[in-house]
């Protein structure tokens, strides 16, 4: 439901707070209204976005995956990172809203909103958890939030927007980024010829968030995984890799597979 995310919402036009505006819709003092779509996510752009994001096919893989809880030690070690927080956790690329579901799940008296740009990801992000809301918008563009509401980011595989991560996260606050390491499915990328990870990944990343914050902790996770052929298949589906390579026409088999991220906590500088 939207409703426990509306006293962090603003508008993405005026920056006026926003508030129910009917069963179907949320408006500000301005005029200016916005959409709640069947499935429950509101779309915040404030026009046509330039990006579409992950399209359905990726995002049912992705889920399929998920669903194996293949990667549970990434939302277990974000959960204990979360473990009895409050006020509200922005996912910023939530996609299918797993692992925001999650931390809520860790968090009782926390209020989750996930964003992401793919209306496939917020039909399934809307309906992640009972407390989680879901919002159309842009990582790229200002965000549809007031100063200093967050009280935790997560960002988990997704882009980063370092001036307004650090605009809307309290000065208390915590942002949680979990990038793939090095050796991230290498046996999978070796295998199939897929997108090997950028080796210069953690200086980016870094470079992004600016000098709005300072790394307290990064901690690199690993989980070996026996995969089947459909589960491969399906894994090269929600990799990067699916935008372009020929999924379709790749010969899964079984395989033994290594996932490695780093997770790593800042704070506000």
């Amino acid at each position: 439901m939207i409703d426990g995310a509306l006293p962090y919402l603003r508008c993405p036009v005026c920056g006026e707070a926003l508030a129910r505006a009917g069963e179907r819709a949320l408006r500000c003092p301005r005029g200016h209204g916005f959409d709640l779509a069947r499935q429950g996510y509101v779309n915040l752009t404030a026009g046509r976005s330039p990006h579409s994001g992950d399209t359905a096919e990726m995002i049912a893989d992705r889920a399929a995956f998920l669903a194996e809880g293949h990667y549970d030690f990434i939302a277990e070690a974000l959960a204990e990172a979360v473990r009895g927080a409050g006020g509200l956790v922005l996912d910023a690329g939530t996609g299918t809203g797993y692992y925001l579901a999650r931390v809520l799940a860790a968090a009782p008296a926390a209020t989750g909103l996930g964003i992401d740009v793919s209306k496939p990801a917020l039909r399934r992000a809307a309906r992640a958890h009972p407390r989680a809301s879901a919002a159309l918008a842009d990582l790229w563009r200002p965000l549809p939030l007031a100063d200093a509401s967050a009280s935790t980011i997560l960002n988990v595989f997704a882009p980063r927007n370092g001036p307004e991560f650090r605009r809307v996260l309290h000065p208390d606050g915590t942002l949680l980024v979990v990038t793939p390491a090095q050796d991230h499915l290498t046996e999978l990328v070796d295998t199939f010829g897929l997108i090997r990870v950028d080796p210069a990944k953690r200086d980016r990343v870094t470079e992004s968030l600016g000098n709005g914050f300072r790394a307290e902790t990064t901690t690199t996770l690993r989980h070996p995984m026996h995969l089947t052929a459909a589960e491969t298949r399906t894994l090269i589906g929600m990799t990067p890799s699916a935008r372009h390579v020929p999924v379709d026409e790749i010969t899964a088999k079984e395989l033994k597979v290594t996932a490695a991220v780093d997770l790593t906590r800042y704070r506000p500088a």
